[in-house]
């Protein structure tokens, strides 16, 4: 038995519902919608708070600029109170999000900073989120550089320390991750549906 909470990844509704029963919470992104083929983001959004009988859900902005991705981010937060909001650590240009993750968190949005890689982003996000809300860090993409992940995540869980902010384990490759998140102390991995 793990003590970790297993959120689906994924943006394929059937299987949403098919899983709703076995997991703790979901996560997708546009670029998962986009590959999906789903065209209208916000029925589709609709349909996913239908099939996850409450449990946390985080829906990401699409948006590049800092403006844009407020305006988008109170929308979605207004959709349910299981909804987190995924902000990416920086926009395409590599302008960091804290300034927008510090409003936003102020305002009682609930924040799931994504897309972290390094320990520094992960102490900058934590110190923005105020205590509350999710840090995404990208151990499978960390992995698959040839870097040990564990490290990284270790260092993430010492910088959340107890503030309240959870741990998520994002881009699972493998069921063991399971087994390695829990070992750094994470608090969330996500997981896809095959490996689930």
């Amino acid at each position: 038995m793990v003590s970790i909470a297993i959120y689906a990844d994924g943006a394929d509704l059937a299987s949403m519902q098919k899983l709703a029963a076995q997991v703790d919470g979901f996560t997708t992104n546009p670029s998962l919608m986009r590959k999906a083929g789903i065209t209208d983001y916000r029925a589709f959004s609709d349909e996913v708070l239908g099939v996850v009988n409450g449990k946390p859900v985080s829906f990401e902005v699409f948006a590049d600029d800092f403006e844009s991705m407020e305006r988008q981010a109170r929308e979605i937060a207004s959709w349910g109170p299981n909804v987190y909001v995924k902000i990416p650590v920086t926009n395409t240009a590599g302008n960091p999000a804290y300034d927008l993750i510090w409003r936003l968190s102020g305002a009682g949005v609930k924040v799931n900073v994504t897309a972290l890689f390094t320990s520094l982003q992960t102490r900058r996000a934590v110190q923005s989120l105020r205590g509350t809300g999710i840090v995404s860090v990208f151990a499978g993409r960390i992995a698959d550089t040839g870097a040990d992940p564990a490290r990284t995540m270790r260092s993430a869980r010492a910088a959340i320390g107890e503030s309240g902010t959870q741990l998520l384990w994002a881009s699972a490759r493998e069921v063991y991750n399971v087994r390695q998140a829990e070992d750094c102390g994470c608090d969330i991995i996500t997981l896809s549906p095959d490996l689930i």
